[in-house]
Formats: C-alpha cells, structure tokens, sequence
C-alpha cells in the first residue's frame, strides 16, 4: 500500500472515529484538517512513515477511550452504587 493511500486511509478512519467525539464532530474535524494540513509538506518516506504510526497509534487511544466510555456507562447502568 502507498504512503499516500496509507495516509488517507487514516484520515478517514479517525473522521468516522470523530463522529462520537465529546466536544462534537465539527469541533473533532476541524482539529484533524489543520493535523494534516501542518504536515502536508513533508516529503521525507521516513518522516511520514513516523507520522503515519503515530496516527495510528492515536486512532487506538481514541478506541480505547470510547470502550472505557461504553464500559462506564453500562457499569453505570447495571451496578447503582447508591
């Protein structure tokens, strides 16, 4: 897969991953275009690639924030701690 399709990818997994955002998904958007806009100049494979892993690596912090966000809420549901 090229850097380029790598990068787009990426782009729009963490747009669908914006849409459960707390802050709101306009809020979410305009955040990740002015990430990527910073870095659109780069031409360097072993700086994008560096950048492209840590896209990833945000991706899976913002999953694991919203397992641990459904795990509250069903936590919450389920065991009143009153």
């Amino acid at each position: 897969m090229s850097q380029r399709s790598q990068v787009v990818n990426l782009y729009k997994t963490l747009l669908h991953l914006g849409k459960d955002y707390p802050s709101g998904y306009e809020y979410f958007r305009v955040r990740l275009h002015n990430a990527f806009m910073k870095n659109k100049d780069v031409t360097d494979p072993e700086k994008i690639k560096k950048l492209i892993g840590h896209g990833e690596y945000i991706v899976k912090e913002i999953e694991a924030l919203y397992m641990l966000k459904k795990y509250r809420t069903l936590k919450r549901r389920y065991y009143n701690n009153n």
